[in-house]
């Protein structure tokens, strides 16, 4: 009988004590903050003046909140500090910084003018299927890794968010340099709708895209590579000033392209473009529990 009461009386297992590494979520945080900022920046602008310098610099944290984004799951892989409240901080801040800002910045520019005061539900809705894509494309990440317990593996499935953010944000650039002596973004304001539906779908899709998860402090390379990547640092530093403009949304139009002709490239090519080893492929890639 005392046993029994005991056994009864036992205390239950402590609750899993919840992880919240600093470095990795305060990265997190910067990301969140380039978003919230860049929406006052696009609530601020006066486009009928035709000054887009609050545009410019709501496209320029969006742009930043990319970077912020690149080096906080790096950093937790490295630390190896990984954990599920990243994960879930990490897609919110995305949602709102490559979701919510992009889509309110399309429609305030573009939808806002192409139907007017006539019909602007239509420019609402627009704009809002950017947005529910990435929160899908988003919910469908954490869902995949977590039940696959892998964070993802080395492949995107569907055209990653910050990247499609990063394409609106540097091509939005490039429309206002050319049209900056104009102070208008002509005909080219249209190019931003179709390049937004066509993301939208791309985000919700099933084409894979690499992670580019091997790239870090720790990754090897050949001379060639090596001494090529040099150039193109060199290169970047002489074409500084142009960088946003061109280089950017180049580098962001050849990764949505990349999804499209890497199946049909060889394994051996494939590797050598994403950087992975053949033992790391077989084992199903590095683990990440960031988007």
């Amino acid at each position: 009988m005392g046993a029994l009461v005991s056994a009864s009386q036992s205390p239950e297992p402590p609750e899993p004590k919840l992880k919240i590494y600093f470095l990795p979520n305060l990265l997190t945080a910067g990301n969140l903050f380039c978003g919230f900022v860049a929406l006052t920046k696009i609530v601020e602008a006066d486009l009928n003046t035709g000054d887009y310098g609050p545009i410019k610099m709501a496209l320029g944290f969006i742009l930043l909140a990319c970077i912020f984004d690149l080096f906080d799951g790096r950093v937790a892989r490295m630390g190896g500090v990984e954990s599920p409240f990243g994960r879930e901080f990490d897609s919110l801040a995305d949602l709102i910084s490559f979701g919510v800002a992009p889509a309110f910045l399309v429609h305030r520019v573009v939808l806002r003018d192409v139907f007017g005061e006539g019909h602007p539900e239509w420019g609402w809705f627009l704009a809002s299927i950017y947005l529910i894509c990435g929160a899908f494309r988003l919910a469908r990440f954490n869902c995949i890794a977590a039940q696959t317990g892998t964070g993802g593996g080395k492949e995107f499935l569907g055209f990653p968010i910050p990247s499609a953010a990063g394409l609106v944000a540097s091509l939005t650039l490039l429309i206002i340099k050319l049209n900056e002596s104009e102070r208008t973004l002509g005909n080219w304001k249209y190019l931003l709708l179709v390049v937004l539906i066509f993301l939208s779908a791309m985000m919700v899709s099933t084409v894979k895209y690499p992670t580019f998860k091997a790239l870090g402090l720790r990754s090897t390379s050949t001379f060639t590579k090596a001494l090529g990547a040099a150039l193109f640092l060199g290169l970047l530093l002489v074409l500084r000033d142009k960088i946003l403009y061109y280089v950017l949304p180049a580098f962001f139009t050849l990764y949505l392209l990349y999804g499209f002709i890497r199946p049909r490239i060889s394994g051996r090519m494939r590797r050598e473009i994403e950087e992975e080893d053949e033992e790391d492929e077989e084992n199903g890639g590095v683990p990440s529990d960031r988007a």
